[in-house]
Parts: C-alpha cells; sequence; structure tokens
C-alpha cells in the first residue's frame, strides 16, 4: 500500500493510474478504522481498479473544540486494517496540506437539508463536511466515492453538492454494519462503557420496531409506538427521531414513496446517530 500525505504526490501517482486505464474509488474516512469503513473499501475494491482511502481529521466540521480535541486518532493500527483489506492507497494529508493559512471562506447552499436533523444540533457541520470532502474530490479526482449509510443525511448533502457543482464522480452509499445486538459501528463507540453500550442498543431496537410495524400502522401511531419505546430508556438522552421522507428528509407522509427513519442521542458522553430503511 502506497502512503502519501502531499496533495501533489498523490495527484501525480493517480494521474499515472488514470493514463493506465484504472478507475478511482475514493473512501474518505476520518480514521478510527472499523468493519464499517472496511466494508466500504470492499464495495470500493468491488468496483473500481484502485482504491484510495483518506484518513483526515477534519477541523471544520467540529462544533466543539473539545470534540475534535478527543477524536481517536490510532493510525498505527489503521494502516494495518487498509492493509490486511487491500487497500491500494492511503492518503493521510496534515491539516496545512488541505487547508491554506488564508483559506477563502467557504460556504454552499445546500438548501433545507443544511438546518434539518443533524444540522439543526450541529449547526455549520455540513459546511465543515462539503469543504473537505470538495477538496478531496478536487485532489484525488475519483470516478466513485462511497460512503456509509449510518451518516444518512451526510449522503445526502454530500449527493447535493455533486449536484449542485457538477462533480464528475458517483456517489455510492454502502449499508449499515453493525455489532452483535445491532449497534452501529461508529469510531465514536470506543468511548462508550460496557453498560452504556448495552442502553445503545435501544437505537435500533427503536429503528427496527418502526420498520416492523410500518405496514401495518399509521404515521402518527408509529410515532406514539416510538415515544412509548424511548420512554423506557432512561439511561439515553434524546436530540431527535423522525420518519422522513428518504430523498428530503422532510417528515414522511402516508404516500412518501422511499421512507427512512432516523435518530440521534446520546449514551452517556457519547452522541450516537443511527437510521433504517423503511421502505
Amino acid at each position: 500500500m502506497k502512503i502519501f500525505t502531499t496533495k501533489g504526490e498523490i495527484a501525480e501517482y493517480l494521474l499515472q493510474k488514470r493514463s493506465a486505464g484504472k478507475t478511482i474509488g475514493l473512501v474518505p474516512t476520518m480514521g478510527a478504522l472499523h468493519n464499517g469503513h472496511i466494508s466500504l473499501l470492499a464495495q470500493a475494491k468491488a468496483a473500481t481498479g484502485e482504491v484510495v482511502c483518506s484518513i483526515f481529521v477534519n477541523p471544520t466540521q467540529f462544533n466543539d473544540p473539545k470534540d475534535l480535541e478527543k477524536y481517536p486518532r490510532p493510525i498505527e493500527s489503521d494502516i494495518e486494517k487498509l492493509k490486511s483489506a487491500g487497500c491500494d492507497v492511503l492518503f493521510n494529508p496534515p491539516v496545512s496540506e488541505v487547508y491554506a493559512a488564508d483559506e477563502p471562506a467557504w460556504h454552499l447552499d445546500i438548501g433545507p437539508l443544511e438546518n434539518m436533523l443533524e444540522g439543526k444540533f450541529r449547526p455549520g457541520h455540513y459546511q465543515g463536511v462539503t469543504q473537505v470532502v470538495f477538496k478531496l474530490f478536487d485532489i484525488i479526482k475519483p470516478d466513485m466515492a462511497f460512503f456509509g449509510q449510518k451518516d444518512y443525511q451526510q449522503v445526502l448533502v454530500i449527493s447535493r453538492m455533486v449536484e449542485l457543482l457538477k462533480l464528475p464522480v458517483k456517489m455510492v452509499m454502502c449499508p449499515i454494519v453493525r455489532e452483535p445486538g445491532g449497534l452501529a459501528m461508529s469510531s465514536r463507540n470506543v468511548h462508550l462503557s460496557a453498560q452504556e453500550k448495552q442502553d445503545a442498543l435501544a437505537l435500533s431496537q427503536l429503528l427496527q420496531l418502526v420498520k416492523e410495524n410500518f405496514a401495518t400502522h399509521t404515521l402518527p401511531e408509529l410515532k406514539e409506538l416510538a415515544a412509548g419505546f424511548m420512554s423506557q430508556q432512561p439511561a439515553l438522552r434524546m436530540e431527535y427521531f423522525e420518519i422522513a421522507d428518504g430523498d428530503t428528509l422532510y417528515p414522511a407522509t402516508a404516500d412518501t414513496p422511499k421512507v427512512v427513519a432516523l435518530v440521534a442521542a446520546w449514551a452517556g458522553k457519547t452522541r450516537l446517530i443511527d437510521n433504517m430503511i423503511i421502505k
């Protein structure tokens, strides 16, 4: 596996690969890799000729400097995992390589998506996400980019950016990988105590409950069912639960063709998100 830390070197290397007829797949990550990330790499390997994984903890998408500071960065073990997964290239740049000292202000109008659900609780977050993903797309110029469904709203936001800026990249959303018991894999799970991990299982149970009852209940009934279930989870501090249109994230209606249920909650000091495609 080749490892690059500068834009110039990776761009030159990938230009040669492209000239040789290879398609480029990109898996953008912030490191602290787990089996969810490895599943993205497997999909990228199956679909493209040269797989690039980027590891970059992006400062512009953190609302809380403490959160940025404590974000796990186990780079040695990440490198081992990437090698085992057959990744071709790791791009692991320092912040100074991605952001200039006189970085121009970034603002992309992505519409209502920016301030719903995650956006409401993490103002400015999606500006940071689009800014860094645009930079990575610009440096790596992937043919395809692979993102996890766990960050469902993020996939919609980046897809919107691709559409607005007419970027020549195909977006691929890959299914959520879950731990035994159903907890969605996340780099943040390392912060959970054994008890918090147990408590957090309620999130996937909630989504499953909604999915199982979707055909026989109205949307208000499902909301009531969900509220009843969550009222029995005193260890979790809920931020939102929504049954939404899978394309816009507006609340679903009886005739919405694509429906997704999304949830965010705190287990102790760790914020967790999860979702499930219902229809």
